[in-house]
Order: structure tokens, then sequence, then C-alpha cells
């Protein structure tokens, strides 16, 4: 959010409140709004107690939100360069990076519950098999892992899964209440399909603005 956070945000509750103005992108072509759109779910249902109630908070948060870009890249910079919205959902270490360009000129809440995301990583067979590369993959696979490697994902605003490299970075990448996709909403293909989907639960809600 803007620097000195003058709209005293400090939780996904706080964006739906009225005169609020949240930039996120479109959760229809856009990845990573799809964890924003599922975080602010996830947070209304255990707050409020059901799916319906979801429902309409996650519909009064995107009645804040001034435009939908297609993706995280134009919402970046309509936030940061054309300072448009009191508050940007972004990934950690976009926000991060950010902060670092801007100097100062925004800061960054945490919000009391989010989503654990951990893209995937892994050797496909098929391919390195086929173009030689198999040693190389591995090597660099593993090399992630290594005390250098987790290093440097938590310098570069990336959380790392060592606890050495948690606790080296624990300042800029703090502790938080995370649930994963498995455990809120049964796996990515079925969160797709029940919110993304088309006639899910966002063309539900934004239809109706």
């Amino acid at each position: 959010m803007r620097q000195g956070n003058p709209k005293a945000i400090k939780d996904w509750d706080d964006l739906v409140k009225p005169g609020i103005s949240v930039i996120t992108p479109n959760p229809k072509t856009s990845g990573g709004a799809r964890w924003n759109y599922l975080a602010a779910w996830e947070f209304a249902k255990r707050k409020f107690g059901s799916e319906a109630k979801a429902k309409d908070f996650v519909q009064t948060l995107y009645e804040n939100v001034p435009v939908l870009d297609t993706g995280a890249r134009g919402s970046s910079i309509n936030f940061s360069q054309r300072n448009q919205g009191d508050v940007f959902i972004s990934w950690e270490n976009e926000a991060h990076l950010l902060e670092k360009e801007f100097g100062g000129k925004v800061d960054i809440v945490y919000p009391s519950l989010s989503i654990l995301a951990e893209p995937p990583v892994t050797v496909v067979d098929k391919n390195v098999d086929r173009k030689g590369t198999r040693a190389v993959a591995q090597a660099y696979l593993e090399y992630l892992y290594t005390d250098e490697g987790q290093d440097i994902a938590g310098k570069n605003f990336y959380r790392p899964s060592s606890e050495k490299a948690q606790a080296k970075y624990v300042k800029q990448l703090p502790k938080l209440n995370l649930f994963t996709i498995e455990q809120a909403f049964g796996g990515w293909a079925k969160a797709d399909k029940d919110h993304f989907a088309d006639g899910g639960s966002f063309d539900q809600i934004y239809l109706k603005k």
C-alpha cells in the first residue's frame, strides 16, 4: 500500500471497506490473481463461517477493484507508476522489489492468513533424455536445496524451505499463517473448476457488478 499506510489497511477485511481502491489482476487471465482471489475467499470463509459469506466478501472486494489488468505486471505498473489504487495485492517477492525500487513510496503489510505458494520444480524424463541434459538438470534441481541455493532464494525475497535460511531472512520474510490449495480447496483442478471456469464463482461475482 501507499507509504505510511494512510488508509490503515491491516488485513483482508479492510479491503472491502467503502473508499478503498484495490489493485489486483483478472483471475480469469492471471495465475497470480487466482492466488489472491483464493486467499481472500479462504480468509472470509474462516472468519464468517460459510462459503456463501466468503462469496459475498469476495464480491464486495472486487467491487473495490477499479480495473482488472490481464496480468500482474500491468497491475504493478498501474499501482507503482500510475499511482492507481490504495493497495496492490501481489506476490511477496514482487512487493519487496517494489519497495526497493520506489524508495519508501510503498509499504508492505502482511495479512493474518495467506496461501503457501510452492511452484513445482522437477526433471522431466522425456525432455532431458531427448536433449541429453539429465545430468545438468538434476544438478540444478539439487542445487536449489543446498545452503547456497536457499540463501540465493532468501536474498531475492523468495521464501526458502530450509530452516537455516528461514532463520537468516526472518526479518524480511516474517512467519505467516499459511494454508495450501489442497487443504482449503481440494487441489488446483477443483479450485479452477469451482472458481475460474466459465460459470464459476468469479463469473457469478463479476457479472453482478
